[in-house]
């Protein structure tokens, strides 16, 4: 069959679902989730799944983890244009791996259609409380001084070489104008261990995971890396209120395959846009540290588009490669 037959076919089926709206919901809709079970972004798409069966009817969670998201999102990618498959877009599948794999299966800014932005998780810049009172460190401009003063004698961990804690870190480094050693370890947790263990002197890690130990006082908060304090935090400080502009947020949304039809976006974007600012949603996602966007899809195409320019710097400067 050809292309130009599909696509008629597929506006024709279109149409017919949209006059029809129980013929819409006799198949349920598939939300791809390029990662494993059980972790946050996993946890809200869940929440959101729940959320829109009134108005989109079943949506199904598939966990399609691998190759640092690529599998998952490939699979949206590749999918009918129908609005039956739709899959979450992160900061990695869509800002951080185009350029840190040689050769992706996938055109992050092509192939998809956004529908909405989702959420952003500010991440925290965090000490050890110990060596911060050590090396008597209580804010960025202490850790910025004591690191010009002391030319790489600090280190960091982050979850692998290309995650996005380090690259928060190489972009924390050039701006502030310091140098310290960058730590890979085999995913956040170890990283975060070692922090606590006092084998690594800062992370850049995500609110969720730090807060727990940022409350216990086994670390210290020096500051988001979001525009704005985070509600979760107000007493952390914004990096920005001392490297201006520094923002780094982890953040993901919904995509569709490119080609699906306009109508049909549309038709899903004011489903979750709706599901986002339910209270209990907000609630419920405020308990993960995480703040609603919901946005236009082509507000949400701009901010990817945003987002791969931006990490492309930080990626070559970092020199990580996976492959």
């Amino acid at each position: 069959m050809s292309l130009r037959r599909r696509q008629i076919l597929t506006a024709l089926a279109t149409a017919c679902a949209l006059a029809n709206p129980a013929l819409a919901q006799t198949s349920p809709i598939k939300l791809v989730v390029p990662y494993a079970p059980g972790g946050p972004i996993d946890v809200t798409a869940r929440l959101l799944a729940q959320a829109v069966k009134d108005t989109l009817g079943i949506v199904v969670i598939e966990n399609k983890p691998g190759a640092g998201g690529n599998i998952g999102a490939d699979a949206v990618a590749k999918a009918p244009a129908d609005g039956l498959t739709i899959g979450i877009a992160a900061t990695a599948t869509h800002a951080i791996n185009p350029w840190l794999f040689s050769k992706m299966p996938y055109n992050a800014l092509t192939d998809f259609a956004p529908i909405t932005q989702i959420l952003r998780v500010p991440n925290v810049l965090v000490m050890n409380a110990d060596t911060a009172k050590r090396l008597k460190i209580a804010s960025v401009k202490d850790l910025v001084a004591y690191a010009k003063v002391n030319p790489g004698k600090l280190n960091y961990g982050s979850g692998g070489n290309g995650s996005a804690g380090h690259l928060a870190g190489e972009m924390f480094k050039a701006q502030a104008g310091i140098f310290a050693v960058h730590i890979p370890y085999n995913g956040g947790n170890p990283a975060q261990l070692a922090l606590l263990s006092g084998q690594v002197d800062f992370n850049i890690d995500n609110l969720a995971t730090a807060a727990p130990n940022i409350k216990s006082g086994k670390l210290l908060a020096l500051a988001v890396t979001s525009a704005q304090r985070s509600p979760a935090l107000p007493e952390a400080p914004t990096m920005a209120e001392t490297l201006k502009g520094f923002e780094v947020d982890t953040w993901w949304g919904l995509v569709a395959p490119a080609g699906t039809p306009a109508a049909i976006i549309d038709k899903l974007n004011a489903a979750f846009v709706t599901a986002l600012k339910l209270p209990d949603t907000r609630t419920r996602f405020a308990g993960l540290m995480a703040e609603p966007v919901a946005n236009s899809p082509k507000e949400f195409a701009d901010f990817i588009k945003a987002q791969y320019s931006r990490y492309e710097g930080a990626v070559k400067a970092s020199g990580a490669k996976v492959d």
